[in-house]
């Protein structure tokens, strides 16, 4: 039986781009988990999307034996954690599996947003943080002032603050002997009942639900009965293993070691991230505190192109769902695009990589609608809405008022961007709230932005204003009453309840005349004509017409009497009005995004 001294449960927290994925590669290659010919760069990030952006979007967790300079051979397990403020449910979702991380801090960048709010979250689950200043071989870099930083926020000694070299492998030898000697051993009681707490999962379509787990107390064994206690739902042990490249099965899962159990868990909503598994002979009294609930930010309805995938798209999301925690949906309906989901999402990157998963892992050719955010509505009679559909706004005059999310955001840039950054939240509705330098050259501002000016274009914004030197995180402030209206887009008449958005009554005109300029281009020309129209309740804002496409009926007339003429351009005018009344006008998948191309 393994001596859970010699376990190590860690995982690695950074910002985005610092080298976490080419730490966790030197680390592999030290501990032998790959040989040389097998490896590749970012070899935990084994999704196509994830190698592609060079960013990771999945929590990978990783089993490694550490032959140690004691004599002892080490089980650490180690979880690679996102660095993108998108997913950040994930990283706290790997730190509630682990008592140490590995904070990696890039040498030529230093300290930057995402990083605090990882430090945060680190220092909340009361781990053991090992800072590690990775990047020292480039030639910008600057160790000592971001050592500085570090000591700055984290205190202790500058002594306790590794520099290493993740591409070229410098000292990284370092950090597996500091990870045995200050990481402490999981505390757990192997005479207790079970109890397992599930981190994540997927779905095999031969075996069912693979079930990722940190055994907390007691063991597990093949051929256990075991009990999910959030579902109730009990199941036969067929296979446990370990997280090594390939997983690899054994006997015995006992308590502080981490592994993936299988059980013939054919259904998907019976096994939930966060969920405790027991011994249902001898079952545990209280269930582990598991996870908060992700708070979806951002709401997109997603439609399948062809009606008929409707169910295909329920199974890929259920599945997606397993493996991705913070994805929530519910069935929804529009006019404008059929019966399709309701989807929420962390933020707009979330987003992105979740339509282009379901098109490359199930093949699902999706229309998506234009993102939104959730609503706090109050009627005349005192009757709080909560709405994510700018369609589902109730009638302006039974509206007192509505609330929008607002959220705290901190941007990490050079002193000279200062100005930049003011004058871009100033459009975004924001307010200034303060700011502190981290150092003599970069300072941290705080602001109060609505969440949905942030969530189509920001990111971007900023790191155009700040040459790409400004980070951003953010989070979930409170609701704040203003003055927001719904524009709605009518084609022909009709309202397309799919382009329908709530804005600032400010911002009206403004969007309105964009908007109907940018449809204006993307639809294409029809037999007849076609009216497109911004509204504000029954106010019409902003008009384009897109011409017909037309024949020239007179083309065979050569002289004559002139009556003949008009008499076929009357016949050709009717014949386009009873078409008008019965055709049906096409929108294309870019009319929904025009939105996001429209410019401040």
């Amino acid at each position: 039986m393994k001596d859970p001294n010699l376990i190590r449960n860690f995982c690695i927290i950074a910002h985005i781009d610092h080298g976490k994925s080419t730490l966790a590669d030197r680390l592999l290659e030290l501990t032998g988990a790959v040989t040389p010919d097998k490896m590749v760069e970012q070899i935990l990030d084994d999704m196509e999307l994830e190698r592609e952006r060079g960013i990771t979007i999945k929590a990978h967790a990783i089993h490694l034996d550490y032959n140690a300079p004691d004599g002892n051979t080490y089980e650490l397990n180690l979880i690679d954690t996102p660095g993108h403020v998108d997913f950040s449910y994930e990283v706290s979702r790997s730190l509630a599996a682990c008592e140490g991380a590995l904070l990696v801090v890039d040498a030529t960048q230093g300290i930057e947003a995402q990083t605090l709010s990882n430090i945060y979250l680190a220092l909340e689950n009361d781990l053991e943080i090992i800072p590690i200043i990775n990047k020292i071989d480039m030639n910008t870099a600057r160790p000592d002032d971001v050592a500085e930083q570090i000591i700055e926020i984290l205190g202790g000694s500058i002594d306790d603050i590794i520099k290493v070299s993740a591409k070229t492998g410098e000292n990284v030898e370092a950090v597996l002997n500091t990870i045995v000697k200050r990481i402490s051993p999981p505390i757990g009681n192997l005479e207790l009942p079970l109890r397992s707490l599930i981190f994540d999962s997927f779905y095999d379509k031969y075996r069912g639900v693979v079930l990722y787990v940190r055994v907390v107390d007691g063991s597990i064994k093949v051929k256990d009965k075991m009990k999910l206690m959030a579902s109730g739902k009990e199941h036969e042990v067929d296979e446990l293993g370990y997280l090594k490249l390939k997983l690899e099965k054994t006997d015995e899962l006992v308590a502080g070691e981490v592994g993936y159990v299988i059980g013939n868990i054919k259904g998907i909503r019976d096994a939930r991230v966060g969920d405790t598994i027991t011994n249902a002979k001898n079952p545990a009294v209280e269930p582990l505190l598991g996870y908060h609930n992700a708070k979806p930010m951002v709401f997109s309805g997603l439609y399948p192109s062809n009606a008929d995938d409707f169910e295909d798209l329920r199974a890929a999301l259920q599945k997606l769902q397993l493996n991705d925690a913070s994805l929530s949906y519910e069935p929804e309906s529009s006019a404008a695009l059929g019966f399709g989901f309701r989807t929420g999402f962390l933020g707009m990157l979330h987003m992105e990589i979740t339509q282009e998963r379901l098109y490359r892992e199930f093949g699902l050719n999706l229309v998506a609608t234009v993102p939104n955010v959730r609503y706090k509505i109050t009627t005349t009679k005192d009757e709080t809405l909560w709405i994510e559909r700018p369609s589902d706004l109730p009638d302006p005059t039974n509206i007192e008022y509505i609330e929008e999310p607002m959220i705290n955001a901190e941007i990490i840039t050079p002193h000279e961007f200062i100005g930049s950054m003011m004058d871009l939240v100033k459009v975004r509705r924001g307010v200034y709230l303060e700011s502190d330098y981290v150092d003599p050259k970069r300072v941290m501002l705080k602001f109060e932005i609505p969440l949905a000016e942030i969530i189509f274009d920001f990111y971007d914004k900023l790191k155009t204003v700040s040459r790409g030197y400004a980070s951003f995180d953010y989070e979930f402030s409170d609701y704040k009453k203003d003055d927001l209206v719904k524009l709605d887009v009518l084609v022909n008449g009709d309202m397309v309840d799919a382009l329908s958005m709530i804005i600032h009554h400010s911002e009206t005109y403004h969007w309105g005349q964009k908007l109907v300029s940018k449809l204006k281009k993307l639809i294409p020309r029809q037999m007849f004509e076609v009216i497109i129209q911004a509204a504000v309740g029954k106010r019409v804002i902003s008009r384009a017409r897109v011409a017909p496409l037309r024949k020239d009926v007179t083309a065979k007339c050569y002289g004559g009497d002139i009556t003949r003429k008009r008499k076929l351009l009357e016949k050709q005018k009717e014949g386009k009005r009873k078409m008008k009344m019965v055709g049906y006008v096409e929108i294309p998948q870019e009319a929904f995004f025009a939105v996001l191309s429209i410019e401040r």
